[in-house]
């Protein structure tokens, strides 16, 4: 198990994670660890990502801890109202900089652990799941935190300096963003091959839920793409072996999620705007434009690969300019054409 699912380390313990005492029982096959990880490789075999195993292990094992310290140690031993008062432990729990737990880290933690007993009813481990009826925290749906108008994304899209390799990819990696709205890790994840010029798509191999869509990229990032792929990316690429990955770093390895995340936030910063944001700012502004521009919202959902078309309507509660249009065309409250206050 241990060869299949790699923890990535912490921040702020020098690329180490820490080290935490090991979870005891181990010499009964009844113990929680023993079912976590049979569980762990279940979800391995049936093809669910390395991320949803990592992040599965994390909240079992912050379960199985807080079982320990009550003396706890099969999960047979737990009842719905053990359940509930974990969840309430949640609730009460302060982070070190004083601020509890949002409403999604506790989904994060509860969803696992329901998903978790579940599994163990189905392989018949236990009669029934203690977590079956648990209530999952709300999450609020809130509204992007900053959208670009179409002329200040023009002014970020100018920043990188063109005539460099680095600044020419950068130019690249913006307007396809700008573009398709796509995910950062899709984007670290695209291939030459996956840019069809003639068709004016866009392959996105392997997206959130492991799906892949085929989508439309304008002419304009096409353009730069294909300078940056003819002019910049031979002379990253230096005397590497090609895999074909589109994106490369100086150092001609496929470009990783947080450089990416550092650069398109430098730009934004750079271009004087006064919004911040990263990559997922693009994701944003692109959706807003195309609802905008007419675009059906369910067209903008296949677009963003949104699993749900509720993920894509909150865009409707941004998109502001014709709805302002509307109201200034029907209300009645107008400065008169002459005179002033």
């Amino acid at each position: 198990m241990n060869e299949t699912i790699r923890e990535r380390p912490r921040k702020g313990h020098g690329g180490r994670k820490p080290v935490l005492p090991p979870v005891g029982g181990l010499d009964d096959p009844d113990c929680f660890i023993h079912h976590m990880q049979r569980y762990l490789l279940s979800l391995v075999v049936r093809g669910q990502s390395q991320h949803t195993a990592i992040s599965s292990k994390a909240a079992l094992t912050r379960f199985i801890r807080w079982c320990e310290k009550r003396s706890l140690f099969r999960p047979s031993q737990i009842d719905r109202p053990l359940v509930e008062l974990f969840q309430q432990s949640l609730f009460f729990h302060r982070k070190r900089n004083g601020e509890p737990l949002s409403a999604r880290s506790m989904q994060f933690l509860l969803i696992p652990l329901r998903q978790w007993f579940s599994w163990m009813v189905k392989q018949g481990h236990l009669p029934f799941s203690p977590a079956s009826e648990l209530e999952l925290p709300r999450v609020p749906r809130r509204l992007p935190k900053a959208i670009l108008s179409a002329q200040e994304a023009e002014t970020v899209l100018a920043v990188p300096d063109v005539h460099t390799a680095v600044g020419l990819r950068d130019r690249a990696i913006l307007e396809t963003l700008y573009s398709t709205g796509i995910r950062r890790t899709e984007l670290t994840r695209l291939t030459i091959q996956d840019i069809d010029r003639n068709r004016g798509t866009l392959m996105v191999r392997e997206g959130k839920g492991k799906k892949d869509r085929m989508i439309p990229i304008g002419e304009r990032a096409l353009a730069w793409i294909a300078a940056y792929r003819d002019r910049a990316r031979p002379e990253l690429l230096r005397d590497k072996l090609d895999d074909g990955a589109l994106f490369l770093n100086s150092l001609g390895n496929p470009i990783r999620p947080f450089h990416l995340t550092m650069l398109t936030k430098r730009y934004i910063t750079r271009a004087a705007i006064g919004k911040e944001g990263a990559c997922h700012l693009f994701r944003h502004t692109c959706a807003t434009v195309l609802l905008e521009g007419g675009m059906d919202t369910r067209y903008i959902q296949a677009i963003l690969g949104h699993a749900s078309l509720e993920s894509t309507q909150i865009y409707t509660r941004v998109s502001i300019q014709k709805l302002k249009a509307l109201h200034t065309a029907v209300h009645p409250g107008k400065l008169p054409t002459a005179g002033t206050y």
